[in-house]
């Protein structure tokens, strides 16, 4: 078996070395190959970059990995007390959530998504504090009257620390519209603002206020909700049964409502799930052409090579042997082009910003060469050239993020369309019988 494996391989790699002489289908088809597995992995490692980001941000700023809801004040705290101690639990945070508007001055008012938490939300939640990057002041929530705004919604406001703001709950407007009364106590609270964030997310920044969880509680009647992280977020089921296990436990707590980040954002995950899914089949048709390619090459090397054929199988060869020649023709062409293609996409995908910034350079170049040529003829220049413009894109730089049981699942792709479209091709080995063959040799 180990002779026959060993001559298969020789004459395998000498059929693809000698056709390099006669015609370039084998370098085309490994460039075909190493291309797919080069464009797959960057594309989607740029776009795991900008979706985990999001998805990140969601549920470490906004969304928490579990939650508990339909709890008074004191249930809230023996929650959390009882909570922190299940394994896969990392952090218990109380909050309240309330749609407001948000003034300053004579600059007219925004809507806000105002959050209420407790002062020491940082050392409890740390996934949390490490998003939350202050631009100006810091984390400040031990008096009842400070805010943290994110920066771009303090921008749109034209506010800076320490300025003083206005706060309205949704509700309250059409109560104080329709009593007539515009004192504090009517639903609206001035604080000053202590701290202002950015976060990456343009949601957040845009419209995210952070308050005092007791301050929060005079501008809704809903009870507290206990937000959970977890270690591992993929873990939330099992994390959820020992949790509504814990808590079926202790009396009072039969009515407690318990979610996971996959049950309210379900739409959101779905879409994003959906459109990577796409791109993965988009972009995986180059496989399609490329094996096409591969199945034609090896039909044709096979008519090419019938007399060799009819020898090896005049001297001792089997069917199988034969055909296993021509498949192994494919697989190390699959194997030479993905193993390629993930060398260099693993390379680019690791360095996007450089990458981009090289080929923003270069581009750039031959816009300034054009600019002076065309300047001769007084047409206006023609503006930088910019992959993700800051002015369009909310992002300091592109993102990416390798997941490696993607990347060998895409080297697995090459390989294996290579290897089954020479399988394929390969069949008609079975129809050439020695004796025809050397018949007439």
């Amino acid at each position: 078996m180990y002779m026959r494996i060993n001559w298969v391989l020789y004459i395998a790699a000498r059929y693809i070395f000698r056709k390099q002489k006669k015609s370039p289908s084998a370098t085309l088809s490994i460039l075909g190959i190493g291309t797919g597995v080069l464009a797959l992995i960057v594309i989607l490692a740029v776009m795991n970059g900008f979706q985990l980001s999001f998805i990140e941000s969601i549920l470490e700023i906004s969304s928490y990995h579990l939650r508990v809801g339909a709890l008074s004040v004191e249930q809230t705290a023996q929650a959390a007390s009882l909570l922190v101690t299940v394994p896969g639990i990392e952090a218990a945070v109380p909050f309240r959530d309330f749609q407001g508007l948000v003034r300053s001055g004579q600059r007219g008012q925004q809507a806000a998504q105002v959050r209420g938490i407790v002062p020491d939300a940082p050392s409890l939640d740390l996934s949390m504090a490490a998003r939350l990057d202050f631009e100006d002041g810091f984390f400040d929530l031990s008096d009842g009257r400070n805010a943290l705004l994110g920066a771009e919604l303090a921008r749109r406001m034209g506010v800076n620390t320490g300025d003083v703001i206005t706060l309205f709950s949704i509700p309250s407007i059409f109560s104080m519209a329709d009593s007539g009364d515009q004192g504090e106590n009517a639903g609206s609270r001035t604080f000053t603002v202590a701290g202002i964030f950015r976060t990456g997310f343009y949601e957040c920044d845009t419209s995210w206020i952070y308050i005092h969880i007791d301050s929060a509680a005079a501008f809704s009647d809903a009870g507290p909700v206990l937000g959970i992280k977890l270690k591992n977020r993929f873990h939330d089921r099992q994390a959820l049964e020992l949790a509504r296990t814990r808590l079926g436990e202790v009396p009072g707590f039969e009515d407690a409502a318990l979610s996971s980040w996959r049950d309210y954002n379900r739409s959101f995950f779905g879409a994003l799930r959906t459109e990577k899914l796409f791109m993965f089949i988009l972009v995986g048709l180059i496989f399609v052409v490329v094996g096409l390619n591969i199945y034609q090459a090896q039909r044709r090397a096979v008519l090419e090579h019938r007399e060799d054929i009819g020898l090896l199988r005049a001297v001792g060869g089997d069917k199988q042997a034969v055909r296993l020649i021509f498949v192994c023709d494919g697989a190390i062409i699959g194997f030479v082009g993905a193993s390629a293609g993930l060398a260099l996409g693993l390379l680019i995908a690791s360095n996007i910003p450089t990458f981009f910034t090289v080929i923003e350079i270069i581009v750039n170049f031959i816009i300034h060469i054009v600019n002076i040529i065309i300047s001769f003829f007084g047409v206006g220049d023609i503006g930088d050239f910019a992959f993700f413009s800051p002015a369009v894109f909310y992002i300091k730089e592109i993102p990416s993020r390798i997941i490696p049981g993607e990347a060998l699942l895409i080297f697995m792709f090459g390989f294996l369309s290579a290897a089954l479209a020479a399988w394929s091709a390969s069949r008609k080995v079975s129809n050439i019988h020695p004796a025809e063959v050397l018949r007439y040799e």
